[in-house]
């Protein structure tokens, strides 16, 4: 499995990118880790009203407070926490994030209309979100009956 996961190229180009972190090999909690489970609950819904994402929250507790990995302290991720504090948004983070990008693209796309390269890239992004949007529906994280309307077609 190993040669094969790292022989696979890009979805949208023909690379084969490498660069990833390395996740901690221990699925325990390290023993230099001071924090309390509800010390850590606590950060993670206090970072959440300050405004930050799921993956700023688990940057944030890496870079400051020294916490690797949050799962192993308490047994589930940032996401469960705050779905159980009512404080995660209506989309998830990446389809959020994705959904941004596209925005900004299509007013890029609107003053710029000769620009070929962003309106493929925009082809590239929707049929990302698309993709993503399906597995959230899938999973449930999404109503069924959302759906993203593509701007591609009116561009061309």
């Amino acid at each position: 499995m190993g040669a094969v996961a790292e022989s696979l190229a890009r979805i949208h180009s023909h690379r084969r990118g490498k660069s990833h972190s390395t996740r901690p090999t221990s699925k325990r909690a390290p023993s230099w880790v001071t924090h309390s489970p509800e010390e850590v609950e606590a950060l993670i819904v206090k970072l959440a009203k300050s405004g930050l994402k799921p993956s700023e929250i688990g940057v944030r507790l890496r870079d400051e407070y020294g916490i690797p990995l949050v799962k192993p302290i308490l047994g589930k991720s940032v996401t469960d926490v705050l779905r159980e504090n009512n404080l995660l948004g209506d989309l998830p983070e990446d389809l959020e994030r994705l959904l941004a990008r596209a925005k900004r693209l299509q007013e890029h796309l609107a003053v710029h209309r000769s620009d070929r390269k962003n309106v493929r890239s925009l082809e590239l992004l929707e049929a990302k979100i698309h993709r993503l949007s399906k597995y959230y529906k899938r999973i449930g994280r999404l109503p069924q009956d959302w759906k993203y309307s593509a701007v591609v077609a009116q561009l061309a």
